[in-house]
């Protein structure tokens, strides 16, 4: 039997192909996609911000074609009932009812990579739905239960038009371990690319580029248990995870002051305890992907605001301005409290 350093190293290997794969067809968004890669292998869900057109359907098409399994989508509307996820009904060619799975379904226990489009567009018995389906990877329907071991469930929130949209409850956006902010390419080679450049036009192509089945997506369990498992993490750098979920809590302990904000009217809740559970299983990864057989405090930072930014809930007075303050809370609380050496 092979040693766990070997297995681990080939595995890192292919992560790290995997990432190489998905950035032959998505430019310019190299932060996105480690951080959907170090989701994926820590087995995270991933809740995805950005503006209409910036490529988030084609970076999640690119990952499931590179770790194999079923790709499926859904786009959020008001009228979407929940039982429009497990079923399809339609009137065949001779008149007569047919129900056929739905999109959460169809694929069996193949699925792999679920993309639900403007999920506050859904009404909350959707979002209810969808949430059993990330917490347990199940859903019963057809009297019987339906299982999906290796689902990656990522979804996207309309954060420019408020009409007829339901935002997620808190319980439903502390399932994803990460919220991801997705734009434009900042690079201005990376721009013009995807503006001139008549293959990056044609995405079908572009998906052609990406290795298939670098990773199956079947494997993808067992290898995030073994990372964790041998990942060390120091009693140094404990006791800062732990400093750090605290200043979520209470800023103002770790002298955290911010611009135009009263800090003692701020906080309603800051991270649960599964919060603080996804910031140490992604730093591991993080390390794992670094070639290292223990966390730093740096991998702990690496992933800090993405897994804390939706987690933190602020007083009503502020929480219009919650992608604002919690962005600017995230990197306050990274620069006050202290970091071990």
């Amino acid at each position: 039997m092979r040693r766990t350093d070997e297995l681990l190293q080939d595995w890192r290997e292919r992560a790290l192909r995997v990432e190489q794969a998905v950035g032959q067809a998505v430019i310019g968004q190299q932060e996105t996609i480690r951080m959907i890669n170090v989701a994926l292998f820590a087995r995270g869900h991933v809740l995805l911000e950005g503006d209409v057109g910036v490529g988030k359907t084609t970076v999640l098409r690119a990952f499931a074609r590179a770790v194999g399994g079923a790709f499926e989508r859904i786009e959020g509307t008001v009228d979407l009932m929940p039982g429009d996820l497990v079923y399809h009904t339609y009137v065949d060619d001779e008149g007569r009812p047919r129900i056929e799975p739905g999109p959460l379904l169809r694929h069996g226990d193949a699925l792999a990579t679920f993309f639900f489009n403007e999920i506050n567009r859904a009404r909350p018995q959707v979002q209810a739905l969808l949430l059993r389906a990330m917490a347990e990877r199940s859903v019963a329907a057809f009297n019987r239960e339906f299982r999906f071991a290796h689902l990656t469930v990522f979804a996207d929130r309309n954060r420019l038009e408020r009409e007829e949209t339901f935002e997620l409850p808190a319980a439903a956006r502390d399932r994803f371990m990460f919220e991801l902010q997705m734009g434009a390419p900042a690079e201005a080679e990376a721009r013009q690319a995807i503006v001139f450049d008549p293959a990056f036009h044609d995405v079908d192509g572009l998906l052609e580029r990406v290795e298939r089945g670098i990773v199956a997506a079947s494997e993808l369990n067992g290898i995030a248990a073994t990372v964790q498992g041998s990942i060390a993490a120091t009693p140094a750098l404990q006791r800062y995870v732990m400093d750090l979920w605290d200043a979520t809590h209470a800023p103002q302990r770790f002298d955290v002051q911010l611009e135009g904000v009263e800090m003692d009217r701020l906080m309603l809740a800051g991270a649960s305890p599964r919060g603080a559970m996804a910031l140490v299983r992604a730093a591991r990864v993080v390390a794992w992907l670094a070639g290292r057989d223990h966390a730093r405090p740096e991998d702990v930072a690496a992933v800090f605001a993405p897994v804390m930014r939706h987690r933190v809930f602020f007083s009503p007075l502020y929480e219009m301005r919650h992608a604002q303050i919690a962005d600017a809370l995230t990197a306050q609380v990274l620069q006050r409290v202290p970091t071990p050496r």
